[in-house]
C-alpha cells in the first residue's frame, strides 16, 4: 500500500525536524516547508525529505505546498501573526482537501491571556475547529525541556541555574516526545481526530529537581536560584532574543510561577498517541549536555561565559509593556493568566475548575 505524503511546516525547528526524522524512519514520504535554505534544511534533504522554501504568510506558497499531500503537521513559529498564519494554512488545506492536519497549539492558549501569542493560538484552534471539511488533531505542549537548556553555558560554568520559576512545577516534554505524539496522530489519525493532546514528561519536577538533573548530566553540583524576571529578560535581550519573544516570555514565566504548567500534568499523551513511555528529564538533560559540549569546560569557554554574563548585567532592562506598545500588540480590559482563568481551568483541568 502506498503511504500518504505528509507535509511538515516549520520543518527545521525543534519539533518539526524531529517529526520529519521520525516520519522518514517509518517510510513515509515527507515534504518539508522551510523559511529559507540553510544547513538544517540540507540535513533534512539528505535524509530523504522533499524541501520546499516558502512562507506561512503567503497563501500562494501554502496552496502550492499543500497540493499533492494528504496529511500535514502545522507547526508555526513563536512570532507575531499566529492567527493570520493559521487562517492561511487552514484555507489552503481545505482547498487541497487534506485528510487531516495535526496543529501545534500551546498549553496556556486562552482567549483572556495577557500574552498575544496565547490568545492567537486559542483563536487559531477555533479556526481549525470551524474548518468544515478539515479533520484536525491538536497538540498543545507546555514548557519544553530544552527551554532550560538555553541556560546551559552559565549553568555549566557557575553551577547555578538562575531562572524566575518560583515554586512552579513542570513535567517537561522533550522535542522528540512531542514529535512522537504528532507522528502517532499523522500515521493513524482516525482515533485522534477532533481530540486535543498535551504531551508531558513522566513526572512533575520542582526547579530544584531540574537543576539537580542538569548538574548530574554536567558532572557537577548545580543549585537553583530563583531570579527576578527583569534580570532574566536583560540576559535574554543581551543574547539577541527578539522583542516579541521577550514580551511573551514575561507572561509565560508568570504562568510558570503560578504553576500553570503543573496543573493537569503529567499526562498520558506520549504513551497513548506516541506509543512509548515519555523520556525522563534526566535522560533528556544527558542528551542535550552531550550534544552541547558544555560538560567539557575550559578557560576559554569560562571567559566566554563571564563575558556573556557581564553583557547581560549591563544591558538595559526590557520593559514588556513598552515592547507591547511599540509592536502595537492589542491589550485586554480583563486579562487573566492561565492558572487564574476559569475558562482555561475548566477546559484543561476540569477537576480543578472553580
Amino acid at each position: 500500500m502506498t503511504k500518504p505524503t505528509i507535509l511538515v511546516t516549520g520543518a527545521t525547528g525543534k519539533t518539526g525536524a524531529a517529526t520529519v526524522a521520525q516520519l522518514l524512519s517509518r517510510g513515509f514520504p515527507v515534504r518539508a516547508l522551510a523559511h529559507k535554505p540553510d544547513s538544517r534544511s540540507q540535513v533534512l534533504r539528505e535524509a530523504g525529505a522533499e524541501i520546499v522554501i516558502g512562507s506561512l504568510e503567503d497563501v500562494t506558497d501554502l496552496r502550492a505546498v499543500t497540493r499533492g499531500v494528504q496529511r500535514a503537521y502545522f507547526c508555526p513559529p513563536l512570532a507575531p501573526g499566529a492567527l493570520r498564519r493559521a487562517t492561511n494554512f487552514a484555507t489552503a488545506a481545505m482547498e487541497n482537501r487534506l485528510e487531516v492536519v495535526v496543529a501545534l497549539s500551546q498549553w496556556v492558549a486562552d482567549g483572556s491571556h495577557p500574552a498575544a501569542h496565547a490568545r492567537e493560538k486559542w483563536l487559531s484552534d477555533k479556526i481549525f475547529q470551524w474548518a468544515p471539511t478539515l479533520d484536525v488533531v491538536t497538540v498543545n505542549p507546555g514548557f519544553f525541556a530544552d527551554n532550560y537548556m538555553a541556560a546551559l553555558e552559565p549553568i555549566a560554568h557557575f553551577g547555578l541555574m538562575a531562572m524566575p520559576l518560583g515554586k512552579g512545577l513542570n513535567a517537561p516534554p522533550c522535542n522528540e516526545d512531542v514529535a512522537r505524539v504528532v507522528v502517532g496522530a499523522l500515521v493513524d489519525p482516525a482515533p485522534h481526530v477532533g481530540k486535543s493532546y498535551r504531551p508531558t514528561g513522566p513526572k512533575l519536577l520542582t526547579p530544584e529537581d531540574i537543576a539537580a538533573a542538569i548538574g548530574k548530566a554536567l558532572g557537577r553540583k548545580v543549585k537553583y536560584q530563583d531570579a527576578p524576571i527583569g534580570l532574566f529578560l536583560k540576559v535574554a535581550k543581551s543574547l539577541g532574543i527578539a522583542e516579541f519573544v521577550i514580551e511573551e516570555l514575561y507572561w509565560f514565566l508568570l504562568d510558570y510561577q503560578q504553576n500553570a504548567f503543573g496543573l493537569g500534568a503529567p499526562t498520558e499523551a506520549v504513551r497513548e498517541v506516541g506509543g512509548v513511555d515519555p523520556e525522563p528529564f534526566e535522560t533528556t538533560a544527558q542528551r542535550y549536555v552531550a550534544a552541547s559540549g558544555f560538560a567539557r569546560r575550559s578557560a576559554r569557554s569560562l571567559l566566554t561565559a563571564v563575558h556573556n554574563l557581564i553583557a547581560g548585567l549591563l544591558t538595559a532592562a526590557p520593559v514588556p509593556a513598552a515592547i507591547a506598545r511599540r509592536l502595537e500588540l492589542p491589550t485586554l480590559n480583563h486579562p487573566a493568566l492561565a492558572a487564574r482563568s476559569e475558562a482555561w481551568r475548566a477546559s484543561h483541568t476540569p477537576d480543578l475548575a472553580t
